[in-house]
């Protein structure tokens, strides 16, 4: 699933074609993308100007000219991108947005905003005039050690689980929460409430680094994960851990390991991430 530096990459590749563009029209070839369901979409779009488009979580939340907002999220295989209204409509596309003109050049093309999704577990959500439904912790990019201290000093989960909570965190999912552990050398299954402010402050700054590091290369594509102009991401070439079952620690050389853990794939260096409780 696209995690944060995937979803920011693919609005700051799709956002300076969507601001000031009039929705002039809707077609969605499935329902139940639609949130909530029976919803008439066309009836609140049409004809409202995208005003902003920005990322919270895993989630693209555009902001209309009236104050209304909605989020697309992308699910597992779910791309989002800015087509010509004439490309051809690819396999699985099931929303496509008629943006009109920004200017009356004759030479500008309509355009259409695309969402395609082979697997169906993204979709369109209505939000309203709330531009946030309150259910999401706060973002990593912005948060304090000691405000995560809090949290994590509150749940008795593995440190891995606990990182995974969209409620305690927001953003975060498989691949960047293994890298980040294996950078700060905590063990996945650490107790997320008996880590020390120092570890928890060291964390923090792992995950930072590395998220703003994903963001600059454009993400990780390791299956279906495309940004807004179709092009694979790079930051997969420079995964420590994630994916590398049996490749040796690029700083111990011990064979990294993968186990399950709260039914997810979790990968960690035994020697580096030593279990501590």
């Amino acid at each position: 699933m696209p995690e944060l530096p995937e979803v920011q990459t693919v609005v700051n590749t799709i956002a300076g074609q969507l601001i000031g563009r009039r929705i002039a029209g809707i077609a969605h070839h499935r329902q139940t993308i639609i949130h909530p369901r029976n919803f008439n979409l066309a009836g609140h779009l049409v004809g409202a100007r995208i005003q902003s488009v920005h990322r919270r979580a895993k989630r693209i939340i555009f902001e209309l000219n009236d104050n209304r907002y909605f989020y697309i999220h992308l699910g597992m295989t779910g791309h989002l991108s800015v087509q010509n209204s004439d490309a051809p409509v690819l396999k699985h596309t099931h929303l496509m947005i008629d943006l009109a003109p920004k200017s009356r050049r004759r030479s500008e093309k309509p355009a259409q905003l695309r969402f395609c999704d082979p697997r169906r577990f993204g979709g369109l959500f209505w939000l309203g005039g709330q531009p946030d439904t309150g259910d999401l912790g706060p973002e990593p990019l912005t948060m304090t050690a000691r405000q995560l201290a809090k949290r994590l000093h509150q749940t008795a989960r593995p440190i891995k689980n606990a990182l995974m909570d969209q409620k305690l965190i927001a953003g975060l999912g498989n691949i960047y929460v293994d890298e980040s552990l294996f950078a700060s050398h905590i063990h996945p299954r650490d107790c997320a409430n008996r880590l020390s402010l120092a570890q928890i402050t060291e964390l923090l700054s792992c995950i930072k680094r590395i998220l703003r590091s994903a963001i600059r290369h454009r993400g990780s594509s390791v299956r279906d994960y495309r940004d807004g102009h179709g092009r694979a991401g790079e930051y997969q070439n420079l995964h420590r851990v994630y994916g590398r079952t049996g490749a040796a620690c690029i700083k111990c050389s011990t064979p990294i390991q993968r186990m399950i853990l709260g039914g997810r794939s979790t990968h960690f260096c035994p020697q580096c991430q030593k279990l501590r409780q």
